[in-house]
């Protein structure tokens, strides 16, 4: 069927500059426009894992990895209880009691 027929209709006949030209500045708008789109994506991507980033990337996360740094040279001193715990006995069988004290009175 032909477009005289009833059937669809076609376009006019265009040079094949003019369909270069028009494909040209097709693409050229619609690359700007996704690269604009593109730039605000990425804007409101930063914007909404800001907090994130600065704790992980500020200062506050700078100041808590170089105290852990500092931690991590630090060593546990460990006592034994057992002799600490002999230790006091023997400390609080030293000690005077109030009957020793009434027993020297009298």
């Amino acid at each position: 069927m032909s477009a005289t027929e009833g059937g669809p209709a076609t376009r006019p006949p265009v040079s094949r500059r003019t369909v270069r030209l028009y494909d040209r500045a097709r693409m050229a708008l619609v690359s700007w426009l996704m690269i604009a789109l593109l730039a605000l994506a990425v804007a409101a991507v930063i914007g909404a894992e800001w907090p994130r980033l600065t704790s992980r990337y500020g200062a506050e996360a700078r100041a808590s990895r170089d105290r852990a740094r500092r931690k991590a040279t630090l060593k546990v001193v460990r006592t034994e209880t057992e002799e600490f715990a002999a230790s006091v006995e023997r400390d609080l069988a030293e000690l005077p009691t109030i009957e020793e004290s009434d027993r020297r009175k009298r």
